[in-house]
């Protein structure tokens, strides 16, 4: 709010607004203190929870006798789990079936410690980069039918993070839109054009 009233003879004009202004810095300051305080224990905790998945999925290749070297790292605010190495196809299984269950057990050791819940994401030998390529290919696919032809298009039944690349493709392009259906595990995503 600006001040609009004339300093008195006896008050210049630096000495009115000086205070205020160090006032406000002073508040500045502190908020971005505290943004920063929150924002540190918030990474260190996510950081925390890869670690504890990390160490929950290399105790099982240890058990299963394979060798891979794991990664742990925050990424788009999330918790990331990372395994490369070879013979690893079986800890993916058929479409990813045997990942989304290895996250889902990870998610669960990272609660067991640290009693909340988890949005980790685990990803072996590239599977999910790999993924989202092909589900970007059919999703311009299915965007193409759709505005070619005009009618809706029923992709086949898909994981949460399979809808999810589909859904965040689909939203970039213009005149369509895109809607998941159905209860798992026969979910799937519809693409239909844009209601005038």
């Amino acid at each position: 709010m600006t001040d609009t009233s004339i300093p008195s003879a006896d008050q210049s004009l630096a000495e009115e607004t000086a205070p205020a202004v160090a006032t406000e810095e002073a508040e500045e300051t502190e908020v971005e203190q505290e943004a920063r305080e929150k924002k540190a224990p918030a990474d260190s905790d996510l950081f925390r929870q890869s670690e504890i998945a990390a160490d929950y999925v290399e105790g099982l290749l240890d058990i299963l006798d394979y060798d891979g070297d794991i990664d742990e790292l925050v990424s788009g605010g999330r918790p990331v789990v990372e395994v490369v190495g070879g013979r690893l196809q079986n800890l993916i299984g058929q479409r990813g079936a045997t990942l989304e269950a290895l996250q889902e057990l990870a998610r669960l050791a990272v609660f067991r410690q640290t009693g909340s819940p988890s949005r980790l994401l685990l990803d072996v030998g590239g599977y999910r980069a790999a993924r989202r390529k092909e589900l970007a290919a059919v999703a311009k696919n299915a965007v193409e039918k759709v505005k070619e032809y005009g009618e809706s298009v029923r992709l086949e039944p898909m994981s949460a993070f399979e809808r999810k690349c589909v859904h965040d493709v689909v939203n970039a392009m213009s005149g369509v839109e895109s809607e998941s259906e159905g209860v798992e595990p026969n979910r799937r995503i519809v693409v239909r054009p844009v209601a005038d």
